[in-house]
């Protein structure tokens, strides 16, 4: 038998004893998610697992996994340590807390997913973090990601999807990637950061300690003032590849539902979509031009039953029951409505895919000058997009 905080007791770190045994858990090579919830079924606890005999882990782990066990990690009074100033080191204002599996605020949307994560690190608004409960004090949740090189049309399209739906009740959950993740969070943050219930949760690929990528230091801040961050990972573990597609699955199990904004084939989108499916929750797509390969995993979840969402009522329409407000698109559909009475001749040519200034001459019969002229004026009117290589693409409300 061993003392779980005999390693680390001497660093002077102010963890709990049970904490402390998670983090060895966590830490010991070889021992998985599966494994260690076999340990917690026998043991009752993460503290518990350490005073059993080695007989009791032989029937549930491995023997080269009950030697692994046997032996603290060389790093386990380090991350107690970091732990426990993490834990008091949040500035004003946000909370940092550790919620581990089985603790009373553990989400149960993630117990009833098929590989629930053992711990999570969350960082937010202390209010909403000290809560009786923190977690899910809204009606409603939903995940939207997509391509982390979305289209102009595409990070319109969720911006302003974001924002509708978190306008009407919904919390956007996504994962600070670049592209559509940014922008589904930036949408959501518009939607009310003065709103008592969170709009947005971001779950990351690393350490709350960290921010990746670095560039959304400042958007990662503002979602823990008015929402939440959650990351599975240990302080100090970096944006290593195998981590995104892991906590795509918590991206799935927090939400009722998955909306696909932009995604290509080989997305880590269609892995989020795919585990929604799997867990019985909608799977919703926007459809794109059949041309931009940004729209081909979204037509592809189409045709294998996703519902084809064009405005937030869509999505809205499978939330019935919840306590969510009818969708406040008035906005987006008066500007539509100004925009088709009277549509600039050059919107109407440029049509809905990308197209270069020699297509354009050739369809209007314009000059250069005069169509880059025209051009110049509806990219400043936020209804055109300058595209890399020389191409536009007109933009339209959602």
């Amino acid at each position: 038998m061993v003392n779980p905080v005999s390693e680390p007791s001497h660093q002077g770190d102010a963890l709990d004893a049970e904490t402390a045994a998670w983090l060895r858990l966590l830490l010991t090579p070889g021992v998985g998610r599966s494994t260690t919830r076999r340990l917690l079924a026998k043991a009752g606890s993460a503290e518990a697992i350490w005073q059993l005999p080695r007989a009791s882990w032989g029937e549930c782990a491995s023997s080269a996994q009950v030697q692994a066990l046997a032996v603290p990690p060389a790093d386990w009074a380090q991350q107690c340590t970091a732990t426990a100033q993490w834990l008091n080191s949040a500035a004003p204002g946000l909370g940092h807390i550790l919620i581990t599996l089985g603790h009373p605020q553990y989400p149960d949307c993630l117990l009833q997913s098929e590989d629930p994560p053992l711990l999570l690190f969350v960082q937010g608004s202390a209010a909403l973090l000290q809560s009786d409960d923190p977690w899910f004090p809204y009606p409603a949740t939903l995940a939207m990601v997509g391509s982390r090189n979305p289209s102009a049309q595409g990070l319109v399209n969720a911006r302003q999807m974001a924002q509708a739906l978190a306008e009407s009740g919904l919390c956007i959950v996504s994962g600070l990637a670049r592209g559509i993740d940014a922008a589904a969070h930036e949408g959501a943050l518009l939607a009310g950061q003065k709103a008592s219930r969170p709009r947005t949760i971001a779950v990351v690929g690393t350490g709350l300690d960290q921010v990746y990528p670095s560039s959304h230091s400042a958007l990662a801040r503002q979602i823990a003032e008015h929402g939440l961050v959650v990351s599975e990972y240990l302080l100090g573990s970096g944006p290593l590849a195998r981590h995104f597609p892991q906590r795509n699955r918590i991206i799935a199990g927090l939400s009722q539902g998955t909306l696909v904004v932009e995604a290509a084939l080989q997305s880590g989108s269609l892995i989020t979509a795919r585990l929604a499916s799997e867990q019985g929750r909608e799977v919703f797509a926007i459809p794109g031009s059949i041309h931009a390969p940004q729209s081909k995993g979204c037509h592809a979840l189409l045709r294998q039953g996703a519902k084809l969402v064009e405005t937030a009522q869509h999505v809205l329409e499978e939330f019935q029951g919840l306590n969510t407000r009818p969708a406040n698109d008035s906005k987006a559909h008066t500007a539509i409505k100004q925009e088709a009475a009277a549509e600039h001749p050059l919107l109407a040519a440029l049509g809905h895919d990308p197209m270069s200034l020699d297509a354009l001459v050739a369809r209007t019969g314009w000059d250069a000058a005069h169509l880059q002229a025209q051009l110049m004026e509806l990219e400043l009117d936020n209804r055109v997009a300058r595209l890399p290589g020389g191409m536009y693409q007109r933009l339209t409300a959602t």
